[in-house]
């Protein structure tokens, strides 16, 4: 069987957040005893990632890394006419990738002890973003 949803994860500032509980919420149940969950985000400044999820200081540290690593506000972008945040956000998505494949056992995400869903906010002010869900299972 496969069962798809579409549904909107509520607006974020710029970060790194942690957004199981509100996928979640949003995944069509009972989940599958056994398949895969596919996670999608139409959008090309955030991104999806799966981290650690005890610690807020990872969030923090992540969003400084990726700062570090594909700053604003340099000469050589050409794409700048939706604001210093918009062609870094771009490439950070690029970094981070716009799709997770979780495996669901026993009618749950099978996610390690440590470790939860982040969208990965990129623009100063991104709004809602988009996500389209994909169960695949029995």
């Amino acid at each position: 069987m496969i069962r798809q949803v579409e549904f909107r994860l509520t607006a974020k500032r710029r970060g790194c957040h942690l957004v199981t509980a509100e996928v979640l919420r949003n995944l069509p149940q009972p989940l599958p005893q056994c398949g895969l969950l596919n996670i999608f985000v139409k959008h090309t400044s955030c991104g999806l990632s799966i981290n650690e999820n005890a610690d807020p200081d990872v969030r923090r540290d992540m969003e400084s890394i990726m700062n570090h690593l594909v700053p604003e506000n340099q000469a050589y972008y050409q794409h700048t006419l939706e604001g210093s945040d918009d062609m870094p956000a771009h490439a950070k998505s690029t970094l981070t990738g716009v799709s997770l494949t979780i495996p669901i056992s026993k009618g749950k995400l099978n996610l390690g002890t440590w470790q939860g869903i982040y969208l990965c906010e990129f623009r100063d002010y991104g709004g809602e973003r988009s996500i389209v869900a994909t169960i695949m299972g029995d």
